[in-house]
């Protein structure tokens, strides 16, 4: 797959644009191992409000075939922006896209996001792939979840 985004002049998209997700080949398919994004300027609007609400949002993911490209995952993060969405939905959303672009051994999202009326939401999302050691260890970390 060729990579648009990256080295080209920066297009933000003012809505939820999951198509600008790109992928490359992972150069160590055997090895099981972490990846995590860092994501500590994430916005979005809330849905009732409209009000802006701003969130770090961690992503660690157990690559399989394909990987996540950066600049990509940072265009579609700043494409909810104008995205109107309660901090479950995102957190989730996020998981699912990331899912379906590259089918990872395991993966998990987590919303830190910032308080709003002196309460702070942690929504955490997982997966591991199904008929795998990844999907056990998906259910045990959902279950034994603690931030």
């Amino acid at each position: 797959m060729e990579l648009n985004a990256l080295g080209k002049k920066t297009e933000y998209k003012q809505e939820y644009a999951p198509e600008v997700l790109e992928t490359f080949d992972n150069k160590h398919p055997g090895n099981d191992y972490w990846v995590r994004f860092n994501c500590p300027e994430f916005t979005s609007l809330c849905p009732i409000t409209g009000q802006p609400d701003f969130a770090t949002i961690l992503i660690d993911y157990i690559p399989n075939i394909r990987m996540v490209e950066s600049k990509s995952l940072k265009l579609y993060l700043f494409s909810f922006r104008n995205h109107g969405a309660f901090h479950e939905d995102c957190v989730n959303i996020i998981m699912k896209d990331l899912i379906a672009l590259m089918q990872p051994r395991y993966i998990e999202v987590t919303g830190l996001f910032t308080p709003r009326g002196g309460i702070s939401i942690h929504p955490y999302c997982n997966y591991g792939q199904t008929g795998t050691e990844f999907e056990k260890m998906a259910r045990e970390r959902i279950l034994n979840h603690q931030f």
